[in-house]
């Protein structure tokens, strides 16, 4: 049974710092994308950035420069690095994960994925 566990998220001040990882628990060969996620009370879920089987990377245009996806295969482990942070940016952050080969877009669609963590909220006061 597929697993994913996000954890790092917290409340910190508009252009501080925060680094979400995401383990993945259960899953026998890679996945074709891994990729970030975030919802805002009342509203829908939007990607925030990908990342392929090859490591190839996109991201959402309001977070590009900001935020940074990586994976760790060994470690079974996705991170997203997010710089500058803006109240805008509060919001429960989830990690997604699909087979699918429709998957690698900018900004990634959440139909595309079928595999989600819990989430971890971030907070960002002004």
């Amino acid at each position: 049974q597929v697993q994913l566990v996000e954890s790092g998220g917290g409340s910190v001040q508009a252009g501080g710092s925060l680094r979400l990882s995401c383990v993945v628990f259960g899953v026998d060969y890679g996945f074709n994308c891994m990729g970030w996620f975030r919802q805002a009370p009342g509203k829908l879920r939007e990607g925030v950035a990908c990342t392929d089987s090859n490591g190839n990377t996109k991201y959402a245009d309001s977070v590009e420069g900001r935020f940074t996806i990586a994976k760790d295969t060994a470690k079974n482990s996705l991170y997203l690095q997010i710089a500058s942070l803006k109240p805008e940016d509060t919001a429960t952050y989830y990690c997604a994960a699909t087979y699918s080969s429709r998957c690698f877009r900018s900004p990634p669609f959440p139909v595309d994925f079928a595999f989600w963590g819990q989430g971890t909220q971030v907070t960002v006061s002004s």
